[in-house]
């Protein structure tokens, strides 16, 4: 019969490894525009679930999503210029 004992610390995580790096703080930053804009999108639909959808809620879904696109095209221009050499700081 095996001991689970010495293979205990190959299964367990690794204390540092619990925490996000600096690296992947500053893309979580970089990109909450859009998770915010994503979040209000499903708040608007969410409220819309238990009705009829009126011409107000309709805008309302319409003004979120072209947020969300808004925040993408954003993001992905930021990325965009990032890659390009010679272009940004």
């Amino acid at each position: 019969m095996k001991s689970i004992g010495a293979l205990h610390a190959a299964v367990t995580a690794n204390l540092s490894d619990r925490e996000p790096s600096a690296a992947e703080l500053d893309a979580i930053e970089l990109e909450m525009p859009l998770i915010t804009a994503e979040v209000e999108l499903l708040d608007v639909q969410i409220t819309t679930l238990d009705r009829p959808v009126s011409e107000l809620d309709a805008r309302r879904i319409r003004r979120a999503r072209r947020r969300v696109l808004a925040a993408r095209r954003e993001l992905s221009n930021r990325a965009a210029a990032m890659n390009v050499p010679g272009v940004g700081a």
